[in-house]
């Protein structure tokens, strides 16, 4: 998969959004996700994505912090949406529907064993932001 194709497909589906827009919602998605997966599931999916991508999709050295590294954060739906929401400058009703676009190009581009993986470290809330189906995407 390549960061072009991959912001290109977001800001696409997210229309109307520029592309600069479109880079801070997949980043502000991948971040609160790997704050919410485990680290060991946090690192697989970041390998899967373009190197611009993978740092943002692994969890931070939270050291010191309440939170472990790595021990995927328990935190809800709402939340979600209001870190994506703080995190991209945006509502946070755009950021459930953005982060929705951005899960489902993810599904298009990422390994369906890790999406199933994924899937199933997730709340029933915020599961219900991932595709129905798998998506059908461009191969890199």
């Amino acid at each position: 998969m390549k960061y072009d194709d991959l912001i290109r497909t977001v800001q696409e589906q997210s229309r109307p959004i520029g592309r600069d827009e479109a880079e801070r919602t997949v980043s502000a998605v991948l971040r609160t996700l790997a704050e919410r997966l485990p680290e060991g599931l946090a690192d697989h999916l970041a390998a899967q994505l373009p190197h611009e991508l993978a740092g943002v999709a692994r969890p931070a050295d939270t050291a010191g912090a309440e939170q472990p590294r790595g021990s995927g954060e328990r935190f809800d739906l709402t939340a979600f949406a209001g870190r994506i929401a703080w995190r991209a400058g945006i509502t946070e009703e755009a950021a459930l529907q953005r982060s929705a676009v951005v899960l489902n190009v993810l599904d298009a581009f990422v390994s369906p064993e890790q999406m199933t993986k994924l899937a199933s470290t997730l709340p029933a809330d915020i599961r219900e932001l991932l595709p129905t189906g798998r998506a059908v995407g461009t191969e890199s």
